[in-house]
């Protein structure tokens, strides 16, 4: 197979060489269905042709000049169909995250000068319709569902002439490979919103570097179901991958859905974030504790070996016999309900649980674990199928076509042909984290065995107690989340005495604790009161607390009775901690850790 220098040049590379009769599916009305490899190609150079007919354009090649439409929408074929149509025609599509708030958003559309949007769902088409007054740009609304009162996407490519398509034939011809592609507006944690300018050469060389690096196979009756947000890069770049090497995406309906729709499609990979995963163990965990007898004495004992796997090292020939009997007798039903055909699952966004590595590769559920920012495309690096391209707790080895180097401070700093075009509009921003065409991720890690990368913990998330010792919250956080009676915490402390926590408690363990233990639970407030609980809680984090060195031992807590959701403002998109939001909503809760 050629290599590719557009992105959209992997859809006509499928339909040269692999078509599909399921290249992409969703379903409809309660049922799956499935659009062809030529089905694609011929709505897209319709949307094409519907876009320039719109009078878009691309032809000014500077990213000023290149005309942009949003996208907001869960995810399904006409995703991937409209984002294939823009970058044939050079238009910038620019995805917004649905949970996006009004503020953010009403930003994005007046940054990047909006023309169009393509929305999914009533909900999304009444906040667009609440600002679009404030959005000077805007032209129309269409959506991809048939709802009152908004335009109906696939009115526009009911009569496309054989001149306009023929038209998106010859522009798409003069596509260069470093023309933008796309902007993707990143949340963050702090600060209004950026907009990361990708172009064609940088997210088809991660594509390629990741396919040979990781390696992707060709797998013709491959499937993947696809669950994690589009407009994270992560994703998206993941759909590229699918689309080159044959592999067919599956749109789970919603989050809610994941586990029937793993069972209907049961897929050959999936691309996951470490929140679900551990969603998925405390879910595995609270079925094998209301297990009894023998089978309940077995789930443990399956589990207890799946914690001392070591993919690097063995544990003797009685360790594996005992291994092969657990995966016969425990971890083939929960590879059962995950519909028995996975090959992979890569996770990254965090940090994941090296725990959760473990017992999930030791249940023959292989789980690689990668890393990289919105900013290089995304990855940098990545546990790989190759022998011994996997570590445990790091977040594996560099990418082909890819240089990193660790700056004085140990920042983790990145150059190739993945590294971002820049910020959009803001040269200042870009000059800060470009530096000599490295990429500085903001990231703190370090190499063990001189291959492997491990990430420690954000650059900006260190702090100094008074006493003017470092602590790094995320290892502390990471480690304390091991615990089935913790959901979520936040590690606190700059500049004061001692290292405290927020923990939200796992409410399901915590009350079939208090249940066992003859304390009545009435109400998450009144459990989080509760002076036994308390205490246990106390007990739990003094058994952590020898993991870590004294300046990071947390000394003090508060629990708290709500979680934190993107809804609420405390999580981005892709569930990282909006550490100062949180800080700041919890100010008194922290201000009793410190009385």
């Amino acid at each position: 197979m050629n290599e590719q220098s557009r992105l959209f040049d992997f859809l006509y590379d499928q339909l040269a060489h692999f078509p599909k009769e399921d290249m992409l599916c969703g379903k409809e009305d309660g049922r799956w269905v499935s659009n062809s490899t030529k089905d694609i190609v011929e709505v897209v150079n319709k949307l094409s042709a519907a876009l320039l007919n719109l009078g878009l354009s691309g032809n000014d090649r500077t990213v000023e000049g290149q005309d942009k439409i949003a996208i907001i929408s869960r995810n399904r074929p006409e995703w991937l169909m409209l984002d294939l149509a823009c970058q044939q025609i050079g238009v910038i599509l620019c995805p917004i995250y649905p949970t996006t708030n009004p503020h953010e958003l009403e930003f994005i559309f007046n940054d990047a000068a909006i023309k169009y949007v393509f929305i999914s769902g009533q909900d999304i088409i009444d906040k667009v319709k609440l600002m679009s007054s404030k959005i000077n740009s805007l032209i129309d609304i269409f959506s991809f569902d048939q709802l009152p009162d908004v335009k109906y996407w696939k009115e526009l490519i009911s009569s496309i002439p054989n001149e306009s398509l023929n038209k998106v034939a010859a522009i798409s011809k003069t596509i260069q490979a470093n023309d933008c592609a796309t902007i993707i507006y990143t949340s963050g944690t702090t600060g209004i919103p950026k907009g990361v300018m990708i172009s064609h050469r940088n997210l088809v060389s991660n594509v390629l570097n990741a396919v040979k690096s990781f390696p992707f196979p060709e797998m013709s009756d491959a499937k993947a179901l696809s669950f994690l947000p589009l407009n994270h890069i992560f994703e998206r770049m993941g759909s590229y991958i699918y689309m080159y090497r044959g592999i067919s995406i599956y749109y789970a309906e919603s989050m809610d859905t994941i586990a029937e729709n793993i069972k209907e499609i049961q897929p050959t990979i999936f691309t996951t974030v470490p929140r679900l995963l551990e969603k998925v163990y405390e879910r595995i965990m609270i079925k094998g504790a209301a297990l009894k007898g023998i089978k309940r004495k077995l789930f443990y004992w399956a589990v207890a070996l799946g914690e001392k796997y070591d993919n690097l090292k063995s544990d003797g020939i009685f360790y594996n016999i005992q291994l092969a009997i657990a995966n016969k007798i425990i971890f083939s039903k929960w590879r059962s309900a995950l519909g028995n055909k996975v090959k992979f699952i890569i996770t990254g966004g965090a940090a994941c649980q090296i725990k959760l590595l473990r017992i999930f590769n030791a249940a023959q559920i292989p789980i690689y674990e990668g890393y990289g920012p919105t900013e290089n495309s995304p990855v940098i690096s990545v546990n790989c199928r190759i022998n011994k391209g996997t570590k445990f707790g790091t977040v594996g080895v560099v990418l082909d076509g890819q240089e990193v180097k660790l700056a004085s401070d140990g920042e983790i700093c990145v150059k190739g042909p993945s590294v971002m075009m820049g910020y959009y509009k803001r040269p200042d921003l870009t000059a800060e984290v470009i530096i000599d065409g490295w990429l500085h991720t903001g990231d703190i890690g370090v190499f063990e065995d001189g291959k492997y990368l491990k990430i420690t913990d954000r650059k900006k998330e260190l702090f100094k107690t008074s006493g003017g010792k470092y602590v790094a919250p995320q290892a502390i956080e990471n480690k304390l989340k091991e615990s089935p009676f913790i959901e979520q915490i936040m590690i606190v402390g700059a500049d004061e005495k001692f290292v405290g926590a927020l923990i939200i408690p796992s409410f399901l363990h915590l009350s079939e604790w208090m249940n066992h233990n003859k304390i009545p639970f009435t109400s998450k407030v009144e459990a989080i009161e509760n002076k036994q609980v308390i205490e246990m809680y106390k007990n739990l984090i003094s058994t952590f607390n020898e993991f870590f060195n004294q300046v990071e031992q947390v000394k003090k807590f508060e629990l708290l009775e709500e979680d934190w959701t993107i809804e609420n403002g405390e999580l981005t998109p892709k569930l990282s901690m909006k550490r100062k939001v949180i800080f700041e909503r919890y100010k008194m809760n922290i201000s009793r850790i410190y009385a």
